[in-house]
Order: C-alpha cells, then structure tokens, then sequence
C-alpha cells in the first residue's frame, strides 16, 4: 500500500536530447519560404522556446528547494505499439523515417533534431510509467517530467512543439493494458489540448476538460460547443477563458464545472496534462503559483473521492525559466502533503502591508 503522500517524479534524461535548431530547413521545402518571411519579420530574433533548459531548470530548482515525500524513479521508452494506440501506422512511420535528422515539420514551428525522435518515445514511456507507478500501488501520485510536450499532437500530424501525444499515450494504456474502464483528463496548459480532444473525440470512456485561453490565441480551438461526437458527446468539456484571467476563474471552474463532471463520470484514473504558461510571467493569463498549488490540491479530492487518489501529471508547457520550477515546486508541495494555497487577489497582502507602513504618517491634524 503506497504511504498516503508520497510522489514520485519521473525522468528520463534521455529527453534532454530533443534540441531543435531554428535555423534548419523546413519539410516540405515549399513551406520553407513562408516560414522564412514570418521569422524576419519578428523584431527579435526567434530561437525554439522548447528546449532543454525547461526540465534543467526544474530539476536544479527541486535539487536546491526539496520537497518532503517526493521521490524519483527513471523514464521509459514507449513501443510502436502503445504509440499505435493514439496514432496512426503512417505518422508513426513519417516520424521514425527522421530519426537522426535535424528538420522542420510544419507552419507550427515544430521541429526535430538528431534525437527528437528517441526523446519523444522516451517522453510517451515516461507518462506511461508514471501512470503504471499510480495504479500499482506504488505510490499515490505521480508527475512525469518530460519533452517534448505533447498536447497538440494529434493521431496523424504534430503540431505545437508536440510530436506524439504524451497524455492521450498514458491514457490508452490505462484503458487497452491496466484494467481501466474511465480516464479522466484535465488539461490547465494556457494552450488548448487540440490533439488530446481529436484523439479522443468520440471516446466515451475518456473525460477531457480543458481550461485555456480562448481564440484566437494558439491553437484556436476548444470552443465551448466543442463537446465531442457519437458515443463521446458530452464527454469533451472545454473551458475557454479571456486574456488576464487568475486563479479565481480557474478555482471556480474546478469546482462549478469539473467536481460535478467527475461526480458523473467516475473515473479510475487522473490525469493532467500541467502547463505552466498560464502563469503571468509567461505573459498569458494570470496564475499563481499558489493558484497551481491549490489547482492541485482540488484534482488531488477529485482523485481520493473517485480512484483511491491515482493521480499522474505530465509536463506540457511553461517556457519561462523562472515560473516554471517554482509552478512545478508548488504542485509537489500540495501533492506530497503540504497545505492547500488559498490564492488571494495578486497585489492586495501587499497593498495591505504597505498601507500598515504608511498608515501613521496620514493622520490628520484634528485627528490628534
């Protein structure tokens, strides 16, 4: 029986090896122009965001800030098979054909170098692991750290950084190989999980909820009227959310939208695809940190109310190295057993500790 708080961090340093170059040629060559004119006309010059220094700076962070009852275990590397599950013969076929090449692959800006494609089957292995880990009994939660991320990558094509899809992979194999008949899947990246809902669109065996930041902003779906089709109707929730939102929008969608639909669906498995671009710093939406840590804590109730707690969290994105570990830090402290954060108003401890400085200087003098 897993001790009640206990984490395991998983990773693989062999996603490290995922080092897209921005000045490759694209595939096809003839998008290799348009992407060209789009580059040139930033102001700044343009470099990949998603490199390797996300999940450095992460572990560098946990190394100096340790958390009680968080413990690491290593990655794996997914098959042919367990891709399969998600995408298809030909796309898994396209992208082994790059193995050990440096290339572009779409207007997305996903990319590839000489060992994208063994980091990316090693990321898909790792979410696995952690899900096995969860529904083992071997620990209560767990968080994969892993890239490439994986939320936009659809069945046949990559999209967003993504090549294959990490958290739809985990799912599938909770469903296809440990006994699982429900999956739940909550996404809080900033971005829309485009590919998790194509995957599972008409899946009524899988919950997708997803809170992101509504179009136009990337990748421009996840509509509110997006709910699935055929036998999955109603089991694709999205949440789309304006510009500036903070941590008591996305608490109250937990809990007026999620608890609800969890209650219904009765899941044997949690997942979440955990982006950590919603923070302000990542310029946006206005997440805490501690809007993370108590984010956590409510899909952690979801979790013990429904599957004895089986709870696994997969890296999405999150690309400030600042944010990032300190975002990631603060959900292991909720998970491994750490007080729930009650987010307040960004500013109002502070605006109420300056006021308490200054307050004896403003006394008027009838007041004396």
């Amino acid at each position: 029986m897993a001790a009640p708080h206990k984490v395991t961090v998983f990773f693989d340093e062999r996603v490290l090896a995922h080092a897209p170059d921005s000045d490759l040629s694209f595939v096809p060559g003839r998008m290799d122009r348009r992407i060209r004119q789009i580059l040139s006309g930033l102001s700044v010059p343009w470099r990949y965001p998603e490199h390797p220094g996300r999940l450095t700076s992460i572990l560098q962070f946990l190394d100096a800030n340790p958390v009680d009852g968080v413990h690491f275990a290593h990655g794996a590397k997914a098959t042919a098979e367990q891709l399969g599950r998600v995408h298809t013969t030909g796309y898994l076929d396209a992208l082994y054909h790059l193995r050990g090449q440096n290339a572009w692959l779409d207007v997305d800006t996903t990319a590839v170098s000489p060992g994208s494609i063994d980091a990316a089957e090693v990321a898909a292995g790792t979410a696995i692991a952690a899900v096995e880990s969860v529904l083992t009994g071997a620990t209560e939660s767990a968080f994969a750290l892993v890239r490439p991320p994986g939320h936009h990558a659809e069945s046949v094509r990559a999209r967003g950084f993504c090549l294959f899809n990490n958290v739809a992979v985990a799912a599938a194999h909770a469903l296809a190989a440990l006994g699982c008949e429900r999956v739940l899947i909550v996404d809080w990246d900033a971005h829309h999980g485009n590919g998790t809902q194509q995957i599972f669109w008409a899946d009524p065996d899988v919950l997708f909820f997803d809170l992101h930041r509504a179009s136009p902003f990337y990748p421009g779906s996840g509509q509110m009227n997006e709910v699935g089709a055929g036998l999955g109707e109603g089991t694709t929730v999205n949440v789309p959310l304006p510009a500036g939102t903070g941590d008591a929008a996305y608490l109250k969608a937990i809990d007026e939208i999620l608890v609800p639909a969890a209650d219904w669906f009765r899941p044997d498995l949690v997942l979440v695809s955990a982006g950590f671009d919603p923070h302000w710093m990542d310029l946006a939406l206005n997440v805490s940190y501690e809007g993370f840590g108590a984010m956590a804590g409510a899909i952690q109730s979801i979790a013990r109310k429904h599957c004895g707690g089986r709870l696994a969290l997969v890296l999405e994105g999150g690309y400030n190295l600042e944010s990032l570990p300190r975002g990631v830090h603060a959900v292991l402290e909720v998970l491994a057993g750490g007080p729930v954060p009650q987010p307040g108003v960004c500013g109002f401890a502070e605006v109420e500790a300056a006021a308490r400085f200054h307050r004896d200087a403003f006394i008027a003098p009838d007041a004396e």
